[in-house]
């Protein structure tokens, strides 16, 4: 549990002064950008997430799952398994991608040049993979912590120097804010890749046995095959957001551009903002998985139970406060961006949506966990299903538009945490309030 402790607090630290790197990234994205230009830049980040989304195939879940449920002498033969998985993923995504992103529609309102930056994600994404798992199966927060400050932090620094050097047309400037992203995720693969050669070479000096490989393909394919479909679908449906949010807008009487402006203060600028604190939520995530992981593979559901309470003690009291501050300083946090009022609004409005998706996160870490990925699964498509229908119905309204548009977000997020929160705690034998049963599991 100390090591457990011990990484929260510092990937949370890190992941703070990460987040403080973000809000001023996107401070200079909304100055350089201007509102127009924020918009198309949110409407294309789902479209490059999915594709990190598929290159990374979840091994990072699947691999810290299976090494913290493993003993040390079998990860030799597990990373030997995972990489040569990878080269052959790999191979196929980059042929696939090259013969198909030329044909993405999504791209043709955007610099040609985006199209081969976002191709070369490919193969950084899919080996940085490896090496996250690895180091996340053996809790050494340290790397992933680093690494993670090392994207914000070589983002900001591309960003100023280009932006504070040289003029760019508009065009131009969103390939340059894209490239920076780019940039940065090429930055942490060199540095995790350096890092896990150390790593590997320690451990090919330690006894090691093998295991039999379709077993390790099994056990890697159990986790990444439905982490990554139940991330596909959300993905998939983060990249559609805009469209529909945008269509529905300019069903309720907006102009293409004025949809577009809205949707870029929604989520340039509010999304911004609320999803700051949720670096914590992410820290949780990360560490939750290879330690219930290990606790649910002992059988131990004493040890879950309190896990659970502590995660959602710390998240009540840390959410409590940031959807306080956002509510009653909203003109102030969001003047950072622009001077509007719309915006403020927004985030204000938005509040339920950020204080159940900081519980959401490391439930869904339980989930995964507990071995109840499918369910998981199940939740989000109810959940987007329910909050896409009202994003239409409500929004398309024209006494309603984006306060429809917020409110279809906001029932998604409190609806997938109640159906996480409810599943979870009947697994390890909790009431809904947190009193503790004996669990089913436990009689076997």
């Amino acid at each position: 549990m100390a090591v457990y402790y011990k990484g929260i607090f510092f990937l949370a630290a890190t992941a703070f002064l990460g987040e403080g790197i973000e809000v001023l990234v996107n401070m200079i994205l909304a100055r350089e950008l201007g509102s127009h230009g924020l918009g198309l830049y949110m409407s294309i980040l789902p479209t490059v997430f999915l594709i990190v989304l598929l290159s990374s195939f979840e091994l990072p879940v699947s691999i810290s799952k299976f090494v913290a449920e493993r003993e040390e002498r079998y990860h030799r033969n597990i990373l030997y398994h995972a990489i040569t998985l990878t080269i052959v993923f790999t191979s196929i995504l980059l042929l696939a991608g090259t013969a198909l992103i030329p044909f993405i529609p999504v791209f043709d309102t955007y610099h040609p040049y985006i199209r081969w930056l976002v191709l070369l994600l490919i193969p950084v994404i899919s080996f940085t993979s490896v090496a996250r798992g690895y180091f996340m199966g053996k809790q050494q927060m340290g790397k992933i912590a680093i690494s993670n400050f090392l994207r914000k932090a070589v983002q900001l620094g591309l960003l100023f120097a280009l932006f504070r050097f040289f003029e760019f047309n508009a065009e131009t400037s969103l390939l340059v804010a894209l490239g920076t992203l780019i940039g940065s995720e090429v930055v942490v693969f060199l540095y995790l890749i350096y890092m896990f050669m150390i790593q590997y070479h320690h451990v090919k000096r330690q006894p090691f046995s093998n295991l039999n490989r379709k077993l390790v393909r099994k056990n890697l394919m159990a986790v990444s095959i439905p982490t990554t479909s139940m991330r596909l679908f959300s993905a998939f449906t983060g990249a559609i957001q805009p469209f529909i949010i945008k269509a529905a807008l300019v069903h309720a009487g907006l102009t293409h551009t004025a949809a577009t402006e809205q949707f870029g203060m929604l989520m340039g600028v509010a999304m911004s903002i609320g999803f700051f604190p949720a670096f914590i939520a992410h820290s949780l995530l990360i560490v939750l998985i290879p330690a219930v992981s290990k606790t649910h593979s002992d059988r131990d559901y004493p040890s879950l139970r309190k896990m659970l309470q502590q995660v959602m003690v710390l998240t009540f009291f840390y959410g409590i406060a940031a959807v306080t501050i956002f509510y009653f300083f909203a003109p102030e946090l969001t003047s950072l961006f622009f001077k509007s009022e719309t915006s403020a609004i927004y985030l204000q409005l938005l509040w339920p949506f950020f204080l159940f998706h900081y519980f959401i996160m490391p439930l869904q870490a339980f989930m995964i966990g507990l071995d109840m990925i499918k369910e998981a699964f199940f939740h989000i498509i109810w959940s987007t299903v329910i909050g896409f229908a009202l994003i239409l119905w409500l929004g398309s309204m024209y006494e309603w538009r984006m306060n429809g548009v917020i409110i279809g977000m906001n029932t998604g997020s409190v609806l997938l945490f109640l159906m996480h929160y409810a599943t979870v705690c009947k697994k390890i034998g909790l009431t809904f309030f947190m009193k503790g049963t004996v669990p089913k599991t436990m009689e076997h």
